[in-house]
């Protein structure tokens, strides 16, 4: 019987931990002191257990022509589930992965590798910020940031500057994407708003209604664009998944925003600390 068995580890930035899901057989969930970072399956890279890795796939999904390869850059590792996911759905794509944390990089390379060819991802220990303000202009379709240190968004991830160096690495009609957490009264979130739309001409958020209405904290998609965004599509796909989204855009989000100023880098902080049990695990 070789029944897969937890593994921990300590890493650079606290204890990982990965959990097998016993309802398939190589699928694992992963941990970082307790908060979820990354759930993958194995043997099925499209299966994403995560609400918010659903909707950072939807919009992968909806950025260039239809099952077409993408050059994608990925700040935050993880146990790789979206490289994983672009890399089954648009063949071909050329990936890098920004990870900070060696340790992870070496569990996840250990207990959840990747295909022997490397399926066209490349993954690197940098900063998140560093990496990307070093990577070529109009270098990449997609941006995808996933960035937490523990349960909270790196206060130097959120300001105009850092904005502005995402812009300059997309391409045009190429789409930047970041999982962030706030709750009422969102000042976080809405001058992470106000930030990208500072920079960027087309801003819309993902999030399902409870949040939005400040019933809980919970996971929102930002995505900013220089082109028009598919927020059509987004809204249909988001509001098809187990748990429905509602897509912020235009007035609404305008509404959302409020006041709230553009983040600069000596004014920015991290996202807020989630409440306890928001976000842990076991």
């Amino acid at each position: 019987m070789n029944e897969p068995i937890p593994v921990t580890r300590t890493v650079d930035h606290g204890t990982a931990k990965l959990m097998p899901d016993l309802d398939r057989p190589r699928a694992w969930l992963l941990t970082v002191d307790g908060a979820p970072q990354s759930y993958v399956d194995l043997d099925d890279p499209g299966h994403l257990e995560f609400e918010y890795a659903r909707r950072l796939a939807h919009v992968l999904d909806a950025t260039g022509e239809p099952g077409a390869p993408l050059d994608a850059l990925h700040l935050g590792g993880g146990a790789l589930t979206l490289p994983r996911y672009l890399a089954a759905t648009r063949p071909g794509s050329r990936q890098q992965v920004i990870e900070a944390d060696g340790g992870l990089l070496e569990l996840v390379a250990e207990q959840l590798p990747l295909p022997p060819d490397g399926a066209g991802i490349t993954v690197r220990r940098a900063d998140a910020r560093a990496a990307l303000e070093a990577a070529p202009d109009a270098s990449a379709d997609v941006i995808v940031a996933d960035v937490f240190g523990g349960s909270r968004v790196p206060a130097h991830l959120t300001s105009v500057a850092y904005a502005r160096a995402a812009a300059r690495v997309l391409r045009p009609g190429g789409a930047y994407a970041a999982n962030l957490a706030d709750s009422a009264p969102f000042t976080f979130l809405r001058s992470q708003v106000a930030t990208f739309r500072s920079v960027f001409v087309e801003v819309c958020l993902i999030a399902e209604p409870a949040v939005l209405r400040g019933r809980r904290f919970g996971n929102a998609v930002l995505v900013a664009s220089q082109s028009e965004l598919p927020v059509g599509a987004l809204a249909r796909r988001t509001a098809a998944d187990a748990f429905p989204a509602r897509v912020e855009y235009g007035a609404a989000l305008e509404r959302f925003t409020g006041d709230a100023a553009p983040v600069r880098d000596e004014d920015a902080v991290p996202s807020p600390e989630p409440p306890g049990g928001a976000f842990s695990v076991g």
